[in-house]
């Protein structure tokens, strides 16, 4: 069963950034601005919460193997249509199918391991599907610039199909069916109004859309004030009634803000170092390297140790390499010593602690509503972040001291997720 999650984890999570070098031969296929260029991210993320929720909710009530193969077929036929789409309106409607199959693997998979396998054995699986979308964050770009470069982009979607049919395939045999099931009539209001809230916020935050933002704000206000009454809620309040939960979901905000770090390093490497973007890529990608190697090792961790030290450890980390950074980002050595401490703190902050607790401390009957409510949190904690970064160095005036002190501000937040880890107690065993 861990082979069929991890299979389909690594397509999911393989489909996002394998598109990031093939961007311009797109825009010339398409004949579109690059400005344009940006909805084909924001759209892939904002089909990607909606999933979350949507899917997260249905593998509670149907189980996790019809939803678990739904979702991987949907993924599926969106590449398909990626690879013919006439043009680019088609093709955003292709990302947006792509991307409401991929949201519900990763939290159904979790769900679905929480419910097989043992508490003593489940950080080590935990770790292990994480690890697959590590590496596929690592090898995607990679995969998608050589097959650009010597063949053409909509070969990158070739591989989706028959890796979707092998997962399917295994799924149908491995993925139990008999998972535990929420009663009652469907939350049409609540899932109505908390897909209105997220299409709107998401709009608002990727495209600085403020009237977005603020409808936004009030469907999400409404369905939380109508969940808390509702018969069988979708999302029920109960899930938040365990302290640990509660400060897991506000860690897991803050984790995704610090992914925001990552995403400007190459640029801050070529602006202080004058290093070629080939360069500056490849030091950025020492720390990845690390945050992959480390996945596995601190899910196995979590079963020795548990989760509060993990994430303790992770969050100390990725503060030290932070700072490194912010106050060494023009010497090439505490660059590439700043990548290799703060590789090992997100290794294990993003790992599998976060998602232990959930499975450990959540009922079974809600167990995938609980682990998507976490996916939904880093997203938008990266949204943020990345916003972040930006309006620090563009207050600063300048990029360099700007960046300076985007990163003093990342390292005090990673002190933030030091300081919400230690409040944490260790889950006693589901």
């Amino acid at each position: 069963m861990l082979l069929t999650l991890a299979l389909g984890v690594f397509a999911g999570a393989l489909d996002l950034g394998v598109l990031s070098p093939a961007l311009p031969a797109l825009a010339i296929t398409f004949t579109i601005p690059a400005n344009e260029l940006a909805w084909i991210f924001t759209i892939y993320l904002i089909a990607n919460v909606v999933s979350i929720a949507v899917m997260s909710m249905l593998a509670d009530r149907l189980g996790r193997r019809p939803v678990y193969v739904a979702c991987v077929t949907l993924f599926a036929l969106g590449s398909v249509l990626a690879i013919i789409a006439p043009n680019f309106w088609i093709f955003l409607l292709a990302r947006a199918v792509q991307a409401f199959g991929a949201g519900g693997i990763f939290p159904v998979a979790t769900a679905a391991i929480g419910d097989v396998v043992p508490a003593e054995r489940r950080g080590a699986a935990l770790g292990m599907v994480a690890a697959m979308w590590g590496l596929a964050a690592i090898i995607g770009p990679l995969v998608g610039g050589i097959v650009t470069h010597f063949v053409s982009w909509r070969w990158i979607f070739v591989a989706n199909f028959p890796l979707a049919l092998i997962v399917i395939v295994l799924a149908l045999r491995y993925v139990p069916a008999n998972a535990p099931r929420v009663r009652g009539p469907l939350d049409t209001f609540g899932l109505s109004t908390l897909t209105i809230g997220l299409l709107a916020l998401m709009c608002g935050l990727t495209q600085n859309f403020f009237s977005s933002t603020l409808v936004g704000i009030f469907a999400l206000l409404v369905f939380a004030a109508y969940e808390r009454r509702a018969g069988f809620p979708m999302l029920p309040p109960s899930l938040f009634a365990a302290r640990n939960v509660r400060i897991t979901y506000a860690l897991e905000f803050v984790i995704g803000i610090l992914e925001g770090a990552l995403f400007f390093i190459p640029a801050v490497l070529v602006a202080a170092q004058h290093l070629s973007y080939a360069a500056a890529g490849f030091i950025a990608a020492i720390g990845a390297f690390v945050f992959v190697a480390v996945i596995p090792v601190s899910g196995r961790a979590l079963d020795k140790i548990g989760a509060r030290s993990v994430l303790l450890g992770g969050a100390l980390f990725t503060a030290a390499g932070l700072a490194i950074f912010a106050f060494g980002f023009g010497s090439l050595w505490a660059s590439i010593a700043a990548m290799i401490v703060a590789g090992f703190g997100f290794g294990a902050l993003l790992g599998a602690p976060t998602r232990y607790i959930i499975t450990n401390e959540t009922p079974a009957s809600h167990r995938a509503t609980a682990v998507g409510l976490l996916s939904q949190f880093l997203i938008f904690g990266q949204i943020v972040g990345a916003s972040l970064a930006g309006g620090v160095v563009k207050f600063a005036g300048s990029d360099l001291p700007g960046f300076h002190d985007a990163y003093v501000v990342f390292a005090v937040l990673a002190l933030g997720a030091l300081a919400l880890s230690f409040s944490l107690t260790d889950p006693q065993s589901a």
